[in-house]
């Protein structure tokens, strides 16, 4: 069957890999010392809603066990083309011995709200209708970056807004050779598809 796959150009589909997410607490680590971004405090989680009472009845559930964790309450938003965005805040930190207040959020607790949105509607079945996580990092002087865990590839990559529809390319190339290691990035640069005015970035 790989004999196949390989002559006729087609590659076996890359299964999610939910786990992935727990590597963006050390790739934020990697990123603030090695390019000065510090996590926003946001991320989101985009899906296609489905019709029915069953999908409703599963999002009200999972914005109800986010809401009932005491952080922020999660915000839901819906984008011009149709995907719903759940945005959950992460729970602010004391401040560190320098001062940074950008550099206190609690990005494992964040981290762990992704990952329960996400595993809360595979569960349910409804996998297929998952497009992407997005954690948003800054170095607080107008660069900012999102993280893009793209759910059907398991795979992330960076997106770096530069104003209007612009993009900082060279930003993102160096996010990426900056977290090589500690995330599974996506390879095919075409699927790094922008996502301007994302909630959570």
């Amino acid at each position: 069957m790989s004999f196949w796959r390989a002559l006729l150009g087609r590659s076996k589909a890359v299964e999610p890999d939910l786990d992935a997410l727990f590597g963006l607490p050390t790739a934020a680590l990697t990123l603030r010392a090695g390019v000065g971004l510090v996590p926003t405090g946001s991320g989101s989680v985009a899906f296609r809603a489905a019709e029915g009472a069953a999908f409703a009845d599963v999002e009200r559930d999972v914005t109800a066990l986010l809401d009932a964790d005491e952080g922020p309450p999660v915000e839901q938003t819906t984008d011009d083309y149709g995907y719903t965005w759940l945005v959950v805040r992460g729970a602010s930190t004391p401040e560190d011995a320098s001062g940074d207040a950008l550099a206190d959020t609690d990005i494992s607790g964040l981290v762990t709200d992704l990952h329960a949105v996400n595993s809360t509607l595979e569960v349910n079945g409804y996998g297929p209708s998952l497009l992407c996580s997005l954690v948003g990092f800054t170095d607080g002087s107008g660069r900012s970056v999102g993280l893009v865990y793209l759910y059907k590839r398991g795979t992330f990559y960076p997106f770096a807004p530069a104003g209007g529809k612009r993009r900082d390319n060279a930003l993102e190339l160096q996010v990426e050779a900056a977290i090589g290691d500690d995330l599974p990035m996506e390879k095919d640069r075409s699927r790094w598809f922008p996502v301007y005015g994302a909630p959570g970035l």
